[in-house]
């Protein structure tokens, strides 16, 4: 699946809208039983862990979605539920 994510410092923040949909989309029920994912980024594959923006965390990055993507914002409108954000952050290498 083709997703185009906002970038925040290393993370990566991506828009579970199904189209304004009333339905989260079904990759996003995957992420929540199963956080891990493999990112492909220029080529390269990033591992990364997924988690559910904070309110404060949207409340920052929906406006950047909106620009970005102009159509997050009548998807919004018409799916009568807050449509999640999520954040992928890289998984760190232990020692």
């Amino acid at each position: 699946m083709l997703l185009v994510p906002l970038i925040v410092g290393a993370d990566l923040v991506v828009v579970a809208s199904k189209g304004g949909d009333d339905r989260d989309p079904d990759w996003f029920k995957n992420l929540i039983v199963n956080p891990s994912v493999r990112v492909t980024m220029g080529g390269r594959g990033v591992e990364m862990l997924a988690r559910v923006a904070t309110p404060e965390e949207h409340a920052q990055w929906w406006p950047r979605a909106v620009a970005r993507y102009p159509h997050y914002a009548s998807y919004q409108r018409r799916a009568g539920r807050s449509i999640p954000l999520v954040v992928c952050t890289p998984r760190t290498v232990g020692p």
